[in-house]
């Protein structure tokens, strides 16, 4: 018997299939047949949600990075208190081991995926750390004249440190909070 759904409701299905698979099997093993099979569906409904593989991870990308950035900005949106008091606080990761993203980006055959991942994260969050130097500078905590440059280099700029892998969580964030407060002279 075929059962209908709405389509915003079968495309994340699809979508949630193809998370789990990417993240037991590795992206490179997972087909659109495979995804089409654990949902019990045919392989042509999911090229019409998806018309492939790469546009349905391209998508795991988008929605993982907002729901990261989002996270960030919820905080910088809701936050009045001075630029290094904000540093100081601020999360340097806010993902979580339990969410149905973090096999998938996590897993040692997905590397090149964390990558991704982390770049897409950096292009989302540069706005908001630009829209964060600008109220300090307003209230003249800071005294810089590039903004775009400066919210680029805070968040690219710990990039090497956060996906070094002889450092524990606590030692990283240490290290970027520290050359922030530096870097922006505070």
């Amino acid at each position: 018997m075929r059962i209908t759904k709405e389509p915003e409701e079968r495309k994340q299905e699809i979508f949630d299939a193809a998370l789990k698979l990417f993240g037991e099997k590795g992206y490179e093993k997972t087909t659109i047949a495979d995804i089409a099979k654990a949902i019990g569906v045919a392989q042509g409904l999911c090229y019409r949600y998806f018309p492939s593989k790469e546009v349905l991870f391209d998508s795991a990308i988008d929605q993982y990075t907002d729901i990261l950035v989002a996270q960030f900005a919820d905080l910088a949106e809701n936050s009045d208190i001075p630029l290094k008091e904000f540093i100081e606080k601020m999360p340097t990761t806010v993902e979580d081991k339990n969410t149905k993203y973090y096999a998938v980006f996590h897993g040692p055959q997905n590397k090149k995926f964390h990558d991704q991942l982390s770049l897409k994260t950096c292009e989302k969050l540069v706005p908001i750390v630009e829209k964060l130097l600008l109220q300090a500078r307003q209230k003249g905590e800071i005294q810089l004249a590039d903004l775009p440059t400066a919210a680029a280099f805070c968040v690219y700029g710990q990039l090497g440190i956060l996906l070094e892998n002889g450092m524990d969580q606590k030692e990283k964030a240490d290290r970027i909070r520290t050359f922030l407060i530096y870097a922006l002279q505070l």
